[in-house]
């Protein structure tokens, strides 16, 4: 489907100014200006994220409360447990508590609930579980804010519940000892946006002051704070959560400094058995594509608590074992995942109207319900539609499990809510949502789905869309200018790599299909006598559609690559057009 290119208007006037003020190129200038940056301060605290200007703990609702309760916790000798969600983020915050309490000298267990036997947050039977292990304090990571009535149970069964979460709460809190999340007492704390990790970070931070004079931490809690701080960026990036203000500091410093000097143990040996980690990599996009769906598939195959342990053992033999076990894991999640979508490929070509349908909503019992998520996003971002993706039960023993994608334009929770009379459970947000569902009301909930969607979504009037963030020549992209555009790294959501573009390339040499079943493209383009290599991944596929000899428009984003000791500036493009298509 081909997408629309939405370019960034360029001022010349403010983009003049603000580059002579800041002291960069037009370029850098023109970025600024498309997040939102326009005067110098903001640009030099955008440009140089220091650790400083973390807020400190006390600013974030119940942080101190929480700290107070379980130094007594500590001071006491009653036996804590960690409670975390199975997702990276959930994982990584999980450890950094565990860590922290542990060094404290805290009687502290961990418990990460399996993905497909007791699904996401607290559940009573894990409550049980620990109380019987003479638990008296449930801290919970990731989760928590919507669990009411465990909450209550927990209670009931003699134990206190601290609750650190950052996700959307309910319309009633829980009824808490502490409630430690950044959009809790009003709005009260400055930035919304923090990871589950991040919040577990402040309330580690905030314990590691008590340890200290109240105000810092001791030299070993420091150290392992700076610790923390990159495994709070690995789980601020797994979450996709916005990569600004206080969650770009995060990232900025874990990539730059804590996961490059600090590494834990197994985290070190993961990066060392993933291929792309002999480059020794640690920036924002490595974590994300690398890093960050390994610790994701240990949930998703519902072993997380095997992260934990990769993340917090002191052992290289056990670190090892776990490393290379998770990395297989990752690769069986894959191999999975990719059966998942051509199965689902083919339910679409043999059942569905591939250009007509408002919707897809597919079925199968030997679907993996921890896969089916990122499936259901492939085919929802080629076909530019929602797609829900079911795993049924193959003893129908209990209800089918399912996942959703969105894409821009309709609200997925919403339709859910339209539709939920069909369904058992549900939950999610705009462009993601689960559900569980009795197999024999599939069809019905089928058809009034697609009928929702195609009253409220408007494919033709919502196509995909890029997002470019200006137009310059490529003799722009020289080596300093491309490294200059690396200092708005780190990268992600809400601070996505720039993607640019240049309107009248011409082919210099023939476009090639490369790597494994030819999936990618290799050309070299032309303009105004600047020639530059491109690599288009994943669009091997449209090789015809390149014009051969005639002037076209090319987006990209502009990297450095490494080649022999040489290195350059290569585009790596997103999207090309006929002049007639502007």
């Amino acid at each position: 489907m081909k997408k629309r290119w939405r370019i960034q208007p360029h001022d010349q006037g403010a983009v003049a100014d603000l580059a002579r003020r800041v002291g960069v190129p037009a370029v850098i200038a023109q970025l600024l200006l498309c997040r939102g940056i326009r005067d110098p301060e903001a640009a030099e605290r955008f440009l140089s994220p220091t650790l400083h200007r973390l807020r400190p703990p006390e600013l974030l609702p119940d942080c101190e409360k929480a700290a107070d309760l379980l130094w007594a916790d500590i001071q006491a000798g009653r036996r804590i447990a960690v409670y975390g969600d199975y997702d990276a983020d959930g994982i990584t915050g999980t450890a950094i508590l565990w860590k922290c309490l542990k060094l404290l000298g805290a009687d502290v267990k961990y418990y990460v609930p399996s993905r497909l036997e007791e699904g996401y947050g607290l559940n009573t039977a894990a409550l049980e579980q620990l109380a019987g292990r003479g638990v008296k304090t449930v801290v919970t990571v990731d989760c928590g804010v919507t669990a009411r009535e465990e909450v209550a149970h927990a209670r009931r069964l003699g134990m206190e519940v601290i609750i650190t979460d950052h996700h959307e709460p309910g319309p009633d809190w829980p009824e808490a000892a502490a409630i430690v999340h950044p959009r809790a007492a009003g709005g009260a704390y400055p930035f919304p946006w923090l990871s589950g990790a991040g919040v577990a970070f402040k309330l580690a931070w905030a314990l590691a002051r008590r340890a200290g004079n109240g105000k810092r931490a001791s030299a070993p809690l420091r150290d392992f704070l700076v610790e923390a701080v990159g495994l709070g960026a690995v789980g601020t990036v797994a979450d996709v959560v916005p990569l600004n203000d206080e969650n770009r500091i995060f990232v900025h410093y874990g990539c730059t400094t804590s996961l490059r000097q600090r590494v834990p143990l197994g985290l070190s040996l993961l990066q060392q058995v993933t291929p792309a980690g002999k480059n020794g990599r640690t920036d924002s996009e490595w974590i994300a594509f690398q890093l960050a769906p390994r610790i994701n598939a240990v949930g998703r195959l519902g072993q997380a608590a095997l992260a934990v342990e990769l993340l917090i053992t002191e052992e290289p033999a056990r670190a090892e074992e776990l490393a290379r076990y998770i990395n297989g894991l990752n690769d069986q999640r894959k191999s999975i995942e990719q059966s998942i979508y051509l199965k689902a490929l083919r339910q679409i070509k043999e059942t569905c109207d591939p250009e007509n349908d408002p919707a897809f909503v597919l079925a199968d019992t030997d679907w993996h319900q921890g896969v089916i998520g990122i499936v259901a996003g492939r085919l929802a971002e080629k076909f530019h539609r929602p797609v829900i993706l079911i795993a049924l039960n193959k003893t129908r023993s209990r209800p089918a499990v399912g996942s959703g994608r969105s894409v821009p334009g309709l609200h997925l929770q919403q339709a859910l809510a339209a539709c939920a009379h069909h369904l058992e459970r549900f939950g999610g947000h705009s462009q993601a949502a689960g559900l569980s569902i009795e197999e024999d009301r599939i069809a019905a909930f089928r058809h009034e789905f697609c009928q929702y969607v195609a009253e409220h979504f408007d494919a033709a009037s919502n196509p995909p869309e890029i997002e470019i963030d200006g137009q310059f020549p490529l003799g722009v992209f020289t080596l300093d200018v491309v490294e200059q555009i690396e200092r708005l790294a780190p990268f992600g959501e809400g601070n996505p790599r720039p993607v640019l573009c240049c309107e009248n390339v011409t082919l210099v040499e023939s476009p090639r299909a490369v790597g494994k079943g030819e999936q990618h493209l290799i050309f070299r383009v032309e303009h105004c006598g600047t020639v530059m290599r491109a690599v288009a991944f994943g669009a091997g596929e449209r090789i015809a559609e390149l014009p051969v000899g005639q002037p076209f428009d090319l987006a990209f984003r502009p990297v450095i690559t490494e080649f022999q000791g040489q290195r350059r500036v290569e585009l790596h493009v997103v999207d090309w057009r006929r002049p007639e298509e502007r």
